[in-house]
């Protein structure tokens, strides 16, 4: 009997290797290298086929006739929106997050939506008994009988019940508990996870089901498995947020059917996720009155404007070297803008600690948040607070010039929305545009000239 040949494969990127060493050459990742059996024939390369036969030759693009397929709406404006419209039929949707953020109760809440709109969902969980989805689905009053559940791991059974029950939607929790017999690796190796999701988009390809795959994260935050995984499905979505508070953000990194740059607000409560259509109230209803250090921003999320507020806490240092410390902002633009409020306004913040957060969880990544950041930082420097009514928007260069923002009527007439009455922009914004009644709106061209106006110097 010949001897079966082993290889090493790296769980964190895939690089295999005929012999094991501590540290991968591939990701630099540490004792990552597990050892798996080399397969000897073809069985699982010919399980998972092509979607497209070879012998199709090709076609211009001219040529070529679009499918007005309609999306599958969950009647969930907020996932709706991430999803760029709905679900298209036949996508491959891996759905990322920390344990416990809420997964798999918005995905049993996008199940019974779509089962009480006549369309057949099939729901399969690989860490759950069929009694326990019920336990879960009770609590969260979800009863439908095009809703169904099934409790498996081995893939070639789960493609026999897509095929009897042939949903409109296909659920797996999680892709790490799904195997190919087959393979002779454990599930959740990098081998199984690569197969798997082959297979699965197979089968969303060839017979236009839609599917949503979990898919568990590592420490560092990231979607565990190849990064090959990530490239293979048509859309990434990831659940964000604090396991102690109620607020959940569904984002998506990757949409081969809509804008990345699209976020969806939900919040946990006893009956399960619920939406944010107005996430602007909630982040602002806890505002304080009269403290210093804090301004409201309005930051864009794809088409949606929110407004959230910036607080900031400079105190004296008593290192030598002062702490520069954010939450949801890059620490770095920090550093960088204290620099220019220095040298540009003259404020001595080399000997202060800096400490800036935004409430309510929120991530702002885009430049127009900058002058936000600059008046926070000089209204706690200088222990003066800023107005509630003023919102501050502009992008700072390292000259201290206030430069142009995109989507400025947008942001205002947000803020106006809000109560909020005076407006803080860039000079080259203003005009060619119509602002809003109630609402005052004031260009300025450089910080110094920011703070001088809200501030008084």
């Amino acid at each position: 009997m010949a001897k079966r040949k082993t290889k090493f494969v790296c769980q964190e990127c895939g690089y295999e290797s005929k012999k094991w060493m501590g540290k991968c050459p591939g990701c630099q990742s540490w004792n990552s290298m597990t050892e798996e059996f080399e397969e000897q024939d073809n069985k699982v390369r010919g399980f998972v086929t092509s979607v497209n036969s070879t012998n199709k030759k090709p076609q211009s693009i001219t040529t070529i006739e679009r499918d007005l397929e309609q999306r599958l709406s969950t009647n969930m404006i907020e996932l709706d929106r991430v999803l760029g419209g709905g679900i298209v039929p036949g996508s491959l949707v891996l759905v990322g997050g920390d344990p416990g953020i809420g997964k798999s109760t918005l995905l049993l809440q996008v199940s019974s939506k779509l089962a009480n709109n006549n369309h057949k969902v099939l729901y399969i969980s690989g860490e759950e008994s069929v009694k326990q989805t019920k336990i879960r689905a009770d609590r969260l009053d979800i009863t439908s009988d095009q809703l169904f559940v099934l409790a498996e791991t081995d893939l070639e059974y789960i493609e026999k019940s897509i095929e009897e029950i042939n949903p409109a939607l296909v659920i797996i929790d999680s892709i790490q508990t799904v195997y190919i017999s087959d393979i002779t690796s454990a599930p959740g190796s990098v081998s199984q996870v690569r197969e798997c999701t082959a297979a699965l988009m197979r089968i969303a390809k060839t017979k236009g089901i839609a599917i949503f795959i979990v898919g568990h994260v590592t420490k560092q935050g990231a979607i565990a498995g190849p990064r090959l995984l990530e490239h293979m499905v048509d859309s990434v979505l990831y659940f964000e947020g604090e396991r102690h508070h109620t607020y959940r953000i569904l984002r998506a990194v990757k949409n081969r059917f809509g804008s990345t740059n699209e976020i969806g607000i939900f919040e946990m409560k006893e009956v399960g996720l619920e939406e944010v259509l107005n996430p602007s109230e909630i982040f602002l209803e806890e505002r304080s009155q009269g403290a210093s250090g804090s301004i409201v921003v309005a930051s864009l999320e794809g088409t949606r404007t929110v407004l959230v507020e910036l607080q900031a806490l400079v105190s004296p240092t008593t290192f030598g070297n002062p702490r520069r410390m954010a939450t949801g902002i890059d620490h770095n633009r920090v550093s960088l803008l204290m620099a220019v409020l220095e040298k540009r306004v003259g404020l001595l913040l080399q000997n202060q600690d800096a400490y800036l957060n935004v409430a309510g969880g929120v991530r702002l990544d885009e430049p127009a948040v900058d002058l936000g950041i600059a008046i926070c930082i000089a209204s706690s420097f200088r222990d003066q607070p800023t107005s509630p009514t003023d919102v501050a928007i502009g992008e700072i260069g390292l000259t201290g010039e206030v430069r142009r923002v995109s989507r400025i009527e947008q942001r205002v007439l947000e803020a106006a929305k809000l109560g909020f009455k005076r407006v803080i922009i860039p000079e080259k914004n203003m005009g060619g545009w119509n602002v809003p009644e109630g609402i005052k709106v004031i260009g300025v061209s450089t910080v110094k000239e920011a703070l001088d106006t809200l501030m008084g110097g």
